[in-house]
């Protein structure tokens, strides 16, 4: 087994190990960078878009409650607030995908700049 050859975006040695064999990890292997941009994208795309969307449901479907009399102002108006909550949490998750992504690109970017200057 040996250490990934791969860099982080500090510059410093990525510190993963590797069998012999492949040189670099999941996250800096080349071959794989096509492999770990879909992975990210649909990643980034999937959980928070169906919670977005039952989240919206609910407070529809709510808000007919309420209106019709069927649930409480006061119990719907607490309702929403959890619900408004759910959807900043979501939001936050959507927005850590995303930086995860980026950072994860731009050490590709990188790694295959110091590939070129090398060779």
């Amino acid at each position: 087994m040996s250490r990934c050859r791969g860099s982080k975006p500090s510059g410093d040695p990525c510190e993963r190990i590797v069998p012999a064999s492949q040189g670099y990890c999941y996250s800096h292997d080349p071959d794989r960078a096509e492999e770990r941009r879909r992975a990210a994208s649909k990643a980034g795309k999937s959980k928070p878009n169906r919670d977005v969307a039952d989240v919206k449901r609910r407070l529809s479907e709510l808000a007919d409650s309420v209106l019709d009399g069927s649930v409480d102002k006061g119990v719907g108006a607490v309702v929403s607030q959890v619900l408004n909550v759910y959807l900043r949490a979501v939001s936050v998750e959507l927005k850590v995908r995303e930086q995860q992504e980026i950072e994860q690109r731009l050490e590709e970017l990188e790694a295959l700049l110091a590939a070129r200057e090398a060779g």
